[in-house]
């Protein structure tokens, strides 16, 4: 009875979490009050207590004891009975009908149709192609967290739906755009849809969107339940470290952040090709402009201007980046460090002549970024 005031105040997902725990515990209350004797529990009559168990509407299980003359068991079998009444008048030993895909640790117990979900995605980004590229960006943050060491972080969890991983450096601008424009989403399939999947699945729908490849994609991740999961700040790539301008530290800095996940050089080249989307914002990134005069179409177009561009130092306010002769484009001192380090130079002139093998490795690099820190997904079809 103590619980009900702490279950009105609670969110949707906590007040389901404590719906269960209640249900353990009051199983575990009602498995001690019947072993509390030496002799056999009322719900296995012995020749000394036959207990007729009966369905009725009072109560889940009422008993009737044909021993008259064993009252100790008789109060026992009462004493059972009125805590299993208890607990179904309180609701908690029911099962959840309102949702009877929840899952009591936070995630979805019963799939979506993963395929109405994208196409209420691509009917987003149809509408605003412009938001296409942010939920690039929104799949990638969400899964780039992981390390492979300590086996946190990661898209499994769905945390950065947490304010405290919104908070994040590399996150700024998100909370507000495409972490927003999923809320529709999201409330349209309850708890049939995790936001880990929503995310990750909304990053491919947005690549097929505009122009790119269809990439496979599992389902059956289940969310964190409370911002604990969220992982340390600083996992995610910067734009520029060391000295200001491209230089070996931007390589180097590179292979960390993506070694740590488990990504080899010709790996962090392919997923370095989704810059060819979007833009950077002043109000996020501090940094300004688009990569490719073609924001919102997914090719191989970020390499061919990585080779041919002559690039040179913005003059201007804001952090040091790279622009074109036409100020139109940039780049990032990240970006360059591609075409500087004659490791990842090799695959950027690959995928500079030859788009499809671009396509292919960046597929498969992306859907391994999407399945970092997951566990138990089943291949799903959703195009």
């Amino acid at each position: 009875l103590q619980l009900q005031p702490l279950l009105t105040s609670c969110s949707v997902h906590n007040h389901k979490t404590i719906y269960y725990l209640a249900t353990m515990m009051l199983t575990k209350v009602l498995s001690c009050l019947t072993l509390l004797s030496g002799k056999a529990s009322a719900f296995s009559p012995t020749s000394n207590t036959r207990a007729h168990i009966t369905r009725s509407p009072g109560a889940l299980y009422s008993t009737s004891d044909e021993s008259a003359g064993d009252d100790h068991n008789s109060r026992r079998a009462f004493l059972s009975s009125s805590v299993l009444a208890l607990a179904a008048g309180a609701g908690f030993m029911a099962p959840p009908t309102a949702n009877a895909g929840f899952s009591p640790f936070g995630g979805a117990a019963k799939g979506a149709d993963y395929k109405a979900v994208a196409n209420d995605i691509a009917a987003i980004i149809k509408d605003d192609p412009d938001k296409g590229p942010t939920f690039v960006r929104l799949a990638w943050h969400s899964s780039g967290t992981y390390d492979r060491m300590s086996k946190d972080g990661g898209s499994g969890g769905g945390t950065i739906r947490f304010k405290e991983e919104l908070l994040h450096g590399g996150n700024a601008g998100l909370e507000k755009t495409a972490v927003a424009w999923m809320e529709d989403v999201k409330k349209k399939y309850g708890d049939s849809l995790s936001y880990a999947d929503l995310y990750t699945l909304g990053g491919v729908v947005a690549i097929k969107e505009l122009g790119g490849p269809t990439i496979s994609w599992s389902s059956g991740r289940v969310d964190a339940i409370d911002p604990s999961a969220v992982t340390p700040d600083g996992r995610l790539p910067n734009a520029d470290v060391g000295p200001s301008g491209s230089d070996p530290s931007d390589a180097d800095h590179l292979r960390t952040i993506f070694n740590r996940m488990g990504f080899d050089d010709k790996e962090i080249v392919a997923l370095s090709g989704a810059h060819a989307l979007g833009r950077c914002h002043t109000t996020a990134s501090g940094y300004d402009g688009p990569w490719s005069p073609q924001p919102t179409t997914f090719n191989n177009l970020y390499f061919s201007l990585l080779n041919t561009v002559n690039w040179r130092k913005r003059d201007w306010s804001g952090p040091f980046q790279y622009e074109d002769a036409g100020k139109k484009l940039m780049m990032l001192p990240t970006d360059l460090a591609l075409i500087q380090d004659d490791k990842f130079k090799q695959y950027v002139d690959v995928y500079a002549g030859d788009q499809a093998k671009f396509f292919e490795d960046f597929s498969k690099a992306f859907t391994k970024l999407e399945e970092l820190g997951t566990s138990n997904l089943k291949a799903t079809e959703w195009a």
